[in-house]
């Protein structure tokens, strides 16, 4: 079996995912077999596997840096909030079922054989398990029953690294009270912490890592800079949300709807010179873009609506009359239509109009869509008509089905990579300047991004010959590569060896 170690975290975003993803690549390096896991995840960015089963992108994001394909064994059960207390539940990638928090509390421990099976057969085919927990292990309402930080770690024999967040300030509070909160057998199970994001002179902060190591009775195996890496976030609590707001020579704005999921759908623009990719959420913030995106959503009605009261609807349609380049993507792409339908109360039981800027109809099915894809655009015309026959590839999620009225095109032509003998379907649709579409990653490939840059900067009257893209997978491999480099400089990796039991 498999040595394992746990990255667990003193709150919610202490950079637990990275700290893990860059172990994961320090392993790999060092020859090892290693597999990244994480038996409870929260979060709207998810994945949708080969094999069609859905797991969360944080995973997914560290067995890319691992260097092996993401497994639904990695993240065996995913919870997608759907509201402020209530959630649907996924286990080993499938649905199964809505729950409020107090329900799916006093169900999860019938979870643990999911969880145990497949941690069970990673550890027999790997060399190292880096294991990832979740939010804190000292929120004491939530000890009971713990399937995910100290009750995980106890189960698989993990020893734990605790992280703690500097950049965010109380870093001595965070890991004292969080280690003097545990009883003392899950002090045990703790053998290091990890400052992290620590920017500065290390020697100013020695004495105060003296201090952490005396009164937690713990040592202190690194202090982790705070690395400016582009690697995929997983939940609403990143960063990029609250950007800058200043406007680039094309500039791109995306409607940071509440229920936002897969926003790093967009993460390619982000890299291209010249080009500002900004997240709004009024009016006031929307200014004047080249280009506007409706992002996919966990709950399209209920943020559509949102967007109604708020004003943001109104205005998006305002520049859409005239000329701006609106493009949805998933349920951005539902909200664009003429009407959604909710007839067994998927996400918000009703009917309700869609903006009206594309001639479809949307019906909430109870069952999910989850396939990964490849086609190319196909008849596409308008300003993005350049696309036209350019290939790509991508994953589709979604309850809903979306039927073409007269006067909508499709968008793209693609099939079930799953499949050997699928058939080539017809997504999304479009219609003057309005585009939309099912699959998630669709902007990924750089010639995509390239011919949209190029046909916004051609309308604009702007040169965009040097504001080209990169190869996505190209990138992400060099961000790997930088996250290990820093943590390994960092970090005491004897110690961390020598906790984990390997010489």
């Amino acid at each position: 079996m498999a040595k394992a170690i746990m990255i667990q975290g003193t709150m919610s975003n202490a950079g637990k995912s990275l700290i893990a993803a860059g172990l994961c690549r320090i392993f790999k390096q060092d020859g090892y077999k290693v597999a990244p896991f994480k038996s409870q995840n929260m979060a709207l960015n998810s994945f949708i596997t080969k094999e069609g089963l859905e797991m969360g992108r944080a995973q997914v994001m560290q067995a890319e840096a691992a260097g092996i394909e993401p497994s639904v064994m990695m993240n065996p059960i995913l919870l997608k909030p759907t509201n402020d207390t209530g959630s649907q539940v996924i286990v080993n990638g499938e649905v199964r079922g809505n729950m409020s928090a107090r329900d799916y509390f006093q169900y999860k421990k019938q979870l643990v054989p999911d969880i145990m099976n497949a941690y069970q057969k990673l550890a027999g085919e790997n060399d190292i398990i880096v294991i990832e927990g979740a939010g804190s292990p000292a929120e004491i309402n939530l000890k009971e029953d713990d399937i995910v930080n100290m009750g995980m770690a106890r189960r698989a024999h993990a020893p734990v690294l605790l992280v703690g967040d500097i950049d965010r300030g109380g870093v001595f509070a965070q890991l004292i009270g969080t280690v003097m909160l545990l009883e003392e057998d899950k002090k045990e199970i703790v053998k290091g912490l990890i400052i992290n994001k620590f920017r500065g002179d290390k020697s100013i902060l020695d004495p105060g890592v003296k201090m952490i190591e005396e009164r937690s009775g713990k040592p202190v195996v690194g202090v982790a800079p705070y690395l400016d890496v582009f690697l995929e976030d997983e939940d609403s609590l990143t960063e990029r949300f609250n950007g800058n707001q200043e406007v680039g020579l094309i500039d791109i704005a995306v409607i940071r709807v509440p229920r936002i999921s897969n926003f790093t759908d967009f993460n390619p623009f982000e890299r291209m010179p010249g080009v500002s990719l900004r997240y709004v959420t009024n009016v006031s913030e929307l200014k004047n873009p080249d280009m506007i995106i409706l992002p996919g959503t966990k709950n399209t009605m209920e943020d559509l609506m949102w967007m109604r009261q708020n004003g943001l609807e109104a205005a998006v349609m305002k520049k859409a009359a005239s000329g701006t380049v609106i493009f949805g993507v998933c349920g951005g792409y539902q909200m664009l239509g003429q009407r959604l339908s909710d007839p067994y109360g998927v996400e918000s039981e009703g009917t309700i109009a869609g903006m009206g800027l594309l001639p479809i109809e949307t019906v909430f099915t109870k069952e999910k869509t989850r396939t990964s894809v490849s086609g190319s655009f196909s008849g596409i015309g308008g300003l993005l008509s350049s696309l036209d026959g350019v290939k790509l590839e991508g994953y589709e999620i979604h309850m809903g089905e979306t039927t073409l009225m007269s006067g909508a095109r499709p968008l793209n032509s693609i099939r079930n990579m799953n499949e050997a003998d699928s058939v080539t379907k017809a997504d999304g649709a479009w219609m003057n300047q309005i585009y939309g579409s099912y699959v998630h990653g669709i902007f990924d490939r750089e010639e995509i991004t390239d011919r949209i840059v190029q046909a916004l900067g051609e309308k604009k009257g702007v040169d965009t010959g040097e504001m080209t893209g990169v190869d996505y997978q190209t990138f992400k491999e060099s961000q790997y590569e930088i996250l290990a480099a820093g943590l390994r400089e960092n970090l005491d990796m004897k110690r961390i060896y020598q906790i984990m039991r390997i010489a």
